[in-house]
């Protein structure tokens, strides 16, 4: 392998598909620097579990469609842990899994091998996905690479740990209450929470519940809207999915038109506690927002009721999907999972169905607010990357979280909405990790959410520095 050809994982995808197509490289050099990029840096930072081996590698090579129409053209995909992968070690991130091997890959890895991917490995997660910090008793804890004392956040903690450091150029992630967003801007990468049924995703015991989606997560917006074309279908397994646009989100960003906006904000919603680093974040972002023409006013959809909504909605989801855990041995469980099945137990019909109410409220009051604004910026998080040994966010602004969702509120409130969301760095905090915003359209507006979102990102630094080494060291 020359120089050249060894360092490939330090250029984008775009460039490295435009390479592929030119046939100035083959798939077989792009597979071999991003599996050698992993052997070098995946040890200090633990964010890939499962990773494959040479036997393993040459059957993808010789297995692979070679198909000049294909979106991905052989690239390397990392897929996360809560995907099955046929003949992939899948473990959930739990003990009880440990050992698992799919007999068979669910939709999402399926459409994105259907559309040139190659599956080489499985990015950590939280056990079972539950929280935004990314630690389990199978594989430990998956370091910032900006900052390794701190979180990368979760549940796609792996995912957006690997982009950073240049270990893949994509990386499938799954969004609830901010799984996507929150580690996208915490490792200075870029992730998508589309519409539900955008990109179809299941089997499922649970199909209709469309608060979980799974989304492409890559290292800056061109990136991302490549991997976007590869993961929307539409799959008749999936009850929840559509027949979105035939036109690639890709090529409309590349051709998009200036346009200037009408554009909503907050840093709390009123409601939510938020750190001082996050607030004087959202003020520095919106002098970008405006310096390139765009109105804003601090005007947002009433949130009032998100967490109660959002809780019950939650805690009803894990007890549908989850509650056969406590027939195994609990001390194999983390206390939190258990503790998020048993919120259920208490919940009643009529609770339940206040919660149904008050998501309807919420999406009317936010479909108000878009008759009127293109876009709304919210933070992703309501703090910067925290130290990797706490479980999670206790106390901010005064505010005490007895559990491990509330300090989520602030992205689990937009997954009420069903409004796609787009998370990035605009910052870096103290401790010299990035984190930032994420910006909400109205639903079905992916394109034009995308060409936005790259517009901002061209005005500042943080994707032309990814990837990066670990600790930010030079290379």
């Amino acid at each position: 392998m020359n120089i050249e050809t060894k360092n490939l994982w330090k250029k984008s995808a775009s460039e490295i598909i435009a390479l592929i197509n030119k046939k100035e490289i083959s798939k077989e050099e792009v597979l071999d620097s991003s599996l050698n990029r992993i052997k070098e840096v995946n040890p200090d930072i633990n964010a890939i579990v499962t990773l494959i081996n040479e036997d393993e590698k040459k059957r993808l090579i010789n297995n692979f469609n070679n198909s000049n129409d294909s979106i991905l053209k052989g690239m390397p995909v990392l897929i996360k842990d809560m995907n099955d992968v046929q003949n992939m070690r899948t473990t959930y991130g739990s003990k009880l899994y440990a050992d698992h091997i799919p007999k068979k890959s669910d939709i999402v890895v399926e459409t994105i091998e259907k559309n040139g991917g190659l599956i080489i490995g499985k990015t950590n997660i939280p056990e079972f996905a539950a929280g935004s910090h990314t630690y389990n008793s199978v594989f430990g804890l998956t370091r910032n690479p900006w900052n390794t004392s701190l979180s990368a956040g979760g549940s796609s903690g792996g995912a957006a740990a690997a982009l950073a450091t240049g270990m893949s150029w994509f990386a499938s992630g799954s969004d609830l209450g901010g799984s996507l967003r929150n580690p996208a801007s915490w490792c200075g990468v870029v992730g998508l929470r589309p519409t539900s049924g955008l990109v179809p995703h299941g089997p499922s015991n649970f199909p209709f519940f469309n608060l979980s989606v799974d989304g492409p997560m890559a290292r800056n917006v061109i990136d991302l809207s490549i991997f976007l074309d590869a993961m929307v279908d539409h799959n008749k397994n999936d009850p929840l999915s559509f027949k979105g646009t035939k036109n690639s989100y890709y090529n409309n960003l590349l051709e998009r038109k200036e346009s200037k906006y009408l554009i909503g904000f907050t840093d709390d919603f009123g409601i939510f506690p938020c750190d001082k680093e996050v607030r004087d974040m959202i003020l520095n972002t919106l002098k970008l927002v405006q310096s390139l023409g765009h109105d804003v006013s601090n005007t947002y959809p009433d949130m009032s009721k998100s967490e109660y909504c959002f809780q019950t909605l939650r805690a009803y989801m894990f007890y549908c999907t989850y509650k056969t855990l406590l027939k195994k041995d609990k001390s194999l469980i983390k206390e939190e999972v258990i503790w998020n099945i048993n919120k259920a137990k208490a919940i009643n019909i009529d609770e339940l169905l206040e919660a149904e109410k008050a998501r309807a409220i919420i999406y009317n009051n936010t479909m108000k607010f878009f008759d009127k604004f293109d876009f709304l910026i919210v933070p992703s998080s309501i703090v910067p990357p925290f130290n990797s040994q706490e479980k999670w966010v206790k106390k901010v602004e005064g505010t005490s979280f007895d559990n491990y969702v509330s300090w989520l509120m602030i992205a689990a409130s937009i997954s009420l909405t069903n409004c796609p969301s787009i998370a990035l760095a605009t910052t870096f905090s103290k401790d010299n990790a990035p984190f930032g915003i994420q910006i909400v359209a109205p639903p079905h507006k992916e394109q034009k959410l995308i060409n936005f979102a790259r517009s901002l990102e061209e005005n500042i630094n943080i994707s032309e520095m990814i990837p990066i080494n670990v600790n930010n060291e030079k290379f």
